[in-house]
């Protein structure tokens, strides 16, 4: 089980309300709804291993080269650094979740939930890698559309989207997918790439939809073979959509390294497989329970997970 857990945070965040604090006084909403996510899941779709994916970098700057639009509209702050390094970006996270972000990370390492990110990649590129070379099942879990073009039946790697909430998760195997966008797991890049995503900034083909999208990739097989098809008079595309084609040649160009995700990147070593807790573990998440008063949320959690030690 790869957690997009930034995805799953924002979510527990906006799902929770900030009045559910710790003693001291400090919101825990975030914190509490991550956890209660996390118990679903595991207890919804048994895993034998979990990871927590990171953000080590939310807009990797070699992404933003390519489509300077790239999460443009969730940067708060640019930070120009003193040497002649990349000028770092701050998103934009509402005040009461940046000081919950550590806490989460606090007791991940706590229940034993490996947290895993990568330099200058963002948490898909991790999920990317992590699910294309796994030699077990795999479900992603995230409420970003671009992962989908992990789904892969041969591998059995399915994601389970939370996108219209936890109340309504789909899972996606090949068909889903299909039956839901009209592409297969392996045009989804170029379909996204084509349509757009004005989550991510990132622009589109003027006048290309969704349905436009699917239609082209139906009739030409993949993005190559589009551009090829709007470059020949011969072709069959439609004149208006030729010419919408041609006039995204540039972004056409670049779109789609920004779009794949990564999946050769390299990780230390590190230990997923849910095991039994040590009497130490035991010791401090009994701390941290009582700390930010999340003893429930905690004890949920914590036998979800020894169900399946």
């Amino acid at each position: 089980m790869l957690l997009d857990t930034a995805a799953l945070y924002f979510r527990a965040f906006y799902g929770v309300p900030d009045t559910v604090r710790a003693p001291n006084g400090q919101p825990v909403n975030a914190v509490r709804g991550l956890l209660d996510i996390i118990t679903r899941l595991v207890t919804e779709f048994p895993p034998t291993e979990i990871v927590a994916c990171w953000d080590d970098d939310w807009r990797p700057q070699w992404r933003v080269d390519l489509i300077p639009t790239y999460k443009t509209h969730r940067v708060a702050a640019v930070v120009e650094p003193p040497a002649a390094d990349a000028p770092t970006a701050i998103e934009d996270v509402p005040d009461f979740l940046s000081p919950q972000v550590p806490i989460i990370r606090e007791l991940l390492a706590a229940l034993g939930i490996p947290v895993i990110g990568a330099p200058r990649h963002e948490a898909d590129d991790v999920i990317g890698t992590l699910a294309s070379h796994a030699d077990i099942p795999v479900d992603v879990i995230t409420g970003d559309r671009d992962l989908f073009q992990l789904v892969d039946d041969s591998r059995a790697v399915r994601v389970i989207y939370t996108g219209r909430g936890m109340a309504r998760l789909e899972t996606l195997t090949y068909a889903a997918l299909v039956a839901k966008t009209g592409v297969t797991p392996a045009q989804y890049a170029d379909f996204a790439t084509l349509r757009g995503d004005a989550s991510d900034g990132l622009p589109g083909v003027a006048g290309i939809g969704e349905k436009t999208a699917a239609t082209l990739l139906a009739d030409f097989g993949d993005l190559d073979g589009i551009v090829a098809a709007a470059a020949d008079p011969a072709s069959a595309m439609a004149a208006g959509v030729r010419g919408k084609i041609l006039a995204a040649a540039d972004y056409l160009r670049v779109a789609p390294t920004v779009v794949n995700v990564v999946r050769d990147l390299q990780f230390p070593a590190f230990e997923a497989r849910i095991r039994p807790s040590t009497p130490e573990q035991d010791a401090e998440l009994d701390r941290l329970s009582a700390e930010w008063g999340l003893t429930t949320a905690m004890q949920r959690v914590r036998a979800a997970l020894l169900a399946l030690a």
